[in-house]
């Protein structure tokens, strides 16, 4: 066998299934402040705390995205993005290009959504990046562990998740330490 024949065979082997996305997305509901629980970073937020993702819907059916995080410590320079978001016709609204630079889109995929719009995980068929996301900037260890394997099932070394550390919870966990120390 020629050695390009066993190279086109390697990758054919390594090839992972398309992601499936949810059914069907509430477009209105979706929209609002998504905390970032967790991530496969990008380039630009390895180093992310507070991050939070809003989603305003446009009235020509496009998303105005706003994804703000402080750079390096809870207290780091504020950086803020605005892609935008295209919804892909005829995939119940799960499937989006994400607009950074025109007119390149990236791929935005809405794998998981729970019943009641507070929780999901934003995935894409190359499985470089992945986010957890909710509603308020921190859940229980159970619902982490939960979506955490939900992404290690749509394919992800989940060895290279990030937890996203917001002040709220910074705040939170203080004051439940300070609780515990004076009782």
């Amino acid at each position: 066998m020629s050695l390009l024949a066993q190279l086109l065979s390697a990758c054919a082997t390594n090839q992972q299934a398309q992601i499936a996305t949810v059914p069907q997305v509430d477009l209105p509901r979706f929209m609002g402040d998504w905390y970032v629980i967790a991530a496969i970073p990008t380039a630009i937020e390895t180093e992310s705390f507070n991050a939070i993702e809003n989603y305003k819907l446009d009235d020509d059916g496009t998303i105005a995205t706003t994804f703000t995080f402080n750079k390096g410590s809870l207290n780091g320079k504020l950086k803020t993005y605005q892609p935008r978001g295209f919804v892909i016709k005829d995939s119940g609204n799960a499937r989006w290009g994400m607009q950074f630079i025109w007119p390149i889109k990236a791929e935005y995929l809405i794998a998981y959504l729970d019943e009641a719009y507070t929780q999901t995980i934003i995935a894409r068929n190359a499985r470089d990046y992945v986010w957890i996301m909710a509603r308020s900037p921190a859940i229980s260890d159970m619902d982490y562990n939960r979506l955490m394997l939900k992404v290690a099932d749509l394919g992800y070394d989940i060895r290279k998740l990030r937890k996203v550390v917001h002040q709220e919870v910074m705040h939170q966990k203080a004051q439940h330490e300070s609780d515990i120390n004076n009782q």
